[in-house]
Parts: structure tokens; sequence; C-alpha cells
């Protein structure tokens, strides 16, 4: 199951997003059952995509997250490349179009970086 990496502050976050090429930030509550579901199944769907860095955000620790990212709902997906927003997925998640969106996503970055 995809490594999942705890980022507590928005200074965390802005690193995670500097650090890696292809980031994932998951935002959650911990009152949220829909993200509790969720997780699991998206740790197992990136599994597929090892260049993509899983970082997950309780929204109730980082309260900014709202306003810095504009999520209204949780769960909330947001896939970055090279700290650009590319994918947005919230609250009710479809995974077998999120699934093909990210293989869209990563076969385009690595026939780039070829």
């Amino acid at each position: 199951m995809k490594k999942l990496e705890a980022l507590t502050s928005m200074d965390m976050i802005e690193d995670f997003l500097k650090n890696h090429e292809l980031s994932f930030l998951y935002v959650s509550r911990e009152d949220c059952g829909v993200c509790h579901a969720v997780l699991p199944r998206l740790r197992e769907l990136l599994d597929q995509f090892p260049q993509i860095y899983l970082g997950h955000i309780n929204a109730y620790e980082v309260e900014e997250i709202a306003a810095k990212f504009s999520i209204f709902n949780v769960p909330a997906l947001l896939l970055f490349v090279d700290g650009k927003e590319v994918l947005r997925e919230a609250r009710f998640i479809h995974f077998d179009e999120l699934e093909s969106r990210l293989e869209k996503i990563y076969g385009m970055y690595n026939q780039a970086t070829s």
C-alpha cells in the first residue's frame, strides 16, 4: 500500500510540493466517514504509480489548507505536477474515472521526462 506522509503545517505542505515532482495531497477530517472509506482505496490505486508521492492533511490540524487550495468538501484529492495542480476530486470519488485520468497524466509526465 502506498506510503502516506502526514503533513501537519503549511510549511510541510509547501516543502512536500517542492520536493516531489508528482505530489498527491489527500485532505480529510477525522469525523468524515467517506474520508475513511476512500483512503485505503486511494493508497491501493496509487501503488500503480510509483513516482507519485502521497501526503495526508487533516483539515482540522491545518485549517488554512481550505483557503490556500479552495477546498470546500472533504475528502479532497489534489494532484500536482511540478507544483501546479493538474487534477482535483472531492467528496464522492469515482475510482475508475480517477484511475483513467491518473494514467493519462502519468503517461504524459513520463514521456516529457524521458
